[in-house]
């Protein structure tokens, strides 16, 4: 065999092991990309069935006499404001995801305040109603918390997936971008003070 055609076919064999390398690690992004967006499909789900409690328990709360409507108020402000933050699944950037979490935490934090002003309402806290949104409500933060950091497994594995040789490679070319996580919130560092003389 001539010297030319040995290597002809040493740069075909090469070339078909690259095209066969690259088919194997497009399928698998695209595999685990698909995994993110079922994650990220299933956070947005939870929260949906946060945001979708909330109106039974604002009007059980507005029975009782005398409720602060301020708070009232601010829970549906949030709740409004939280649905209207849309994140594309296939994008899933830290800017979206932050923004996304930031919306989610002021209605957090309103269902809060709400929750600690019921408390001064011992006719509010004896009805079987607001007694079951409530245990609805605490059993759907727990499952968000549960979906958040399911999340954020998937996308670790579909991150470090893309930054490994040769994929990295194929990443760039079929723009199979890094995705985002979500992240503790500012300050959830530090343990909350408490002060029992007040």
């Amino acid at each position: 065999m001539k010297r030319s055609t040995i290597i002809l076919l040493a740069i075909g064999g090469l070339l078909l092991l690259l095209v066969f390398n690259g088919c194997g690690s497009y399928n698998n992004m695209v595999n685990k990309q698909e995994t993110v967006g079922s994650g990220w499909a299933q956070v947005e789900n939870v929260y949906q069935r946060r945001s979708d409690l909330i109106p039974n328990l604002v009007s059980t709360v507005k029975g009782v006499a005398n409720f602060e409507k301020e708070t009232l108020t601010d829970v549906i402000n949030a709740r409004a404001s939280a649905t209207q933050i849309k994140v594309d699944a296939s994008t899933l950037s830290p800017e979206q995801i932050s923004k996304f979490q930031a919306s989610q935490g002021q209605l957090s934090q309103a269902l809060g305040r709400l929750m600690v002003v019921s408390e001064q309402y011992p006719q509010l806290r004896a009805t079987e109603n607001f007694k079951e949104l409530q245990s609805q409500l605490e059993g759907t933060e727990n499952r968000i918390a549960v979906e958040r950091g399911r999340f954020n497994e998937v996308v670790k594995d579909y991150n470090s997936y893309i930054r490994k040789f040769p994929q990295v490679l194929y990443a760039g070319i079929f723009g199979f971008d890094k995705k985002g996580y979500f992240e503790a919130e500012a300050g959830a560092d530090k343990a909350p003070k408490v002060d029992f003389e007040k």
